[in-house]
């Protein structure tokens, strides 16, 4: 989303801007961009029987197929910024994102509003309703690039027409990248997770979260007991429930040098990630855009994966062998690469250094597709209470949606 905004803002600073997202007030605070509340507060979950909980759920949803229709309505070009947004790879349900993906590709489609998915991710899904939403949302868009070879794969195998639907790196790699930091040598990042399993792993959640706490906890132990210091970061407050836990079993095991040696960073933007990772030597991460922010700038990084797009982005960077699975972690093998990686770091950088500098050309070239494929043909104007104020020129209105907390 950051990307996206930057690449409007210089290349078009005619444009207006505004999203469709979770967090509208932090979409203002932040980025000083309007913004409107993508989903209610599922009040049906309160209600006090399933038929009243069915009732109330099918009222937001009209609610919110008239409010996504509307708002998408309203604008030229309205960007879907990367992010997995067709996937299952964390547990999701039909009625929510994925219906809404599939109302604004439809509202785009009947309005004539340019819907444009830019650098998504996409996963094998198993629940019929799902798959179909997904689709027909893709299906319907404008325009269509995927962040991986996997992921056009995935479309294609589900009837929709790729051909000429491009792939181009993730956009995290279009953010300047700073300065070469590398760290406290003996400082170890790890970004935790509250991490279930995918979609299909429901029955099994709880084991799953059970077995990468512990994991990671035994994996902590180990690197105080080797007189390694850890950053603890995390995005959310699931996350912090997670991180917390692994620092109280860290103050059971040494008080005395866990005290001094383990820190809480909480993270709540790429820029903050930015500075705690640039503040470590090596990085050991499960979420998604933790790993990339590593890879981004040079850091010996093991990638404690839960989904395909973790391998590809470490085996681009030149750290196929340091990629592990978060569902079937085993410490030893964690502490094994974790001191192969830290022998290799100067090799490994390079590589690093240069796969990023590629992403962000590939990248650069993306945008330029986007302002003659998004905005070359005459703006449309819609009618807002006069007729005089539908035939006034408009400059092009740009709106975006990002899943969770952003645009």
């Amino acid at each position: 989303m950051e990307a996206v905004l930057e690449y409007l803002r210089m290349k078009h600073p005619d444009a207006i801007l505004d999203a469709m997202t979770n967090g509208p007030e932090r979409m203002k605070s932040h980025y000083g961009i309007k913004a409107t509340q993508l989903f209610h507060e599922h009040q049906f979950a309160k209600r006090p029987s399933r038929a009243h909980r069915a009732a109330w759920l099918l009222w937001e949803k009209c609610v919110e197929t008239y409010k996504i229709a509307a708002w998408t309505r309203a604008h030229d070009v309205v960007v879907i910024p990367g992010m997995g947004v067709l996937e299952t790879t964390l547990p999701t349900v039909p009625w929510g994102m994925p219906y809404a993906m599939y109302v604004l590709s439809v509202a785009g489609k009947l309005f004539q509003t340019k819907v444009a998915l830019v650098s998504v991710g996409a996963s094998n899904v198993r629940q019929r309703s799902t798959r179909w939403l997904y689709t027909q949302a893709a299906r319907l868009a404008y325009y269509r690039s995927y962040r991986d070879a996997r992921s056009l794969d995935v479309m294609t195998r589900l009837g929709l027409d790729t051909s000429r639907d491009p792939i181009y790196p993730d956009l995290a790699f279009a953010i300047p990248v700073p300065p070469y930091d590398p760290g406290d040598a003996r400082t170890v990042g790890i970004g935790v997770m509250r991490y279930t399993g995918s979609n299909d792993d429901r029955r099994r959640a709880a084991e799953i979260r059970a077995s990468y706490v512990q994991n990671v906890k035994l994996f902590t132990r180990w690197l105080i007991d080797n007189d390694y210091r850890i950053q603890l970061f995390f995005g959310d407050s699931d996350d912090e429930v997670i991180a917390r836990e692994i620092l109280s079993d860290l103050a059971d095991y040494a008080p005395v040098q866990s005290s001094a040696a383990v820190t809480l960073q909480p993270v709540s933007t790429f820029d903050e990630v930015t500075r705690v990772v640039q503040s470590v030597c090596i990085v050991v991460a499960t979420r998604f855009h933790n790993v990339i922010c590593a890879v981004r700038l040079a850091k010996p990084t093991l990638s404690l994966g839960y989904a395909n797009k973790s391998a590809v982005i470490m085996a681009d960077a030149g750290l196929a062998e340091f990629t592990l699975a978060a569902q079937s972690l085993d410490v030893d093998q964690l502490i094994e690469r974790f001191k192969e990686l830290e022998s290799r770091a100067p090799e490994l950088r390079e590589r690093m250094q240069e796969n990023t500098a590629a992403k962000a050309r590939l990248l650069d070239e993306q945008f330029d597709l986007l302002s003659a494929t998004l905005l070359s043909s005459a703006r449309k104007k819609i009618k807002r209470g006069s007729r005089e104020e539908a035939a006034r020129p408009r400059r092009p209105q740009f709106g975006g949606r990002r899943q969770g907390n952003a645009v």
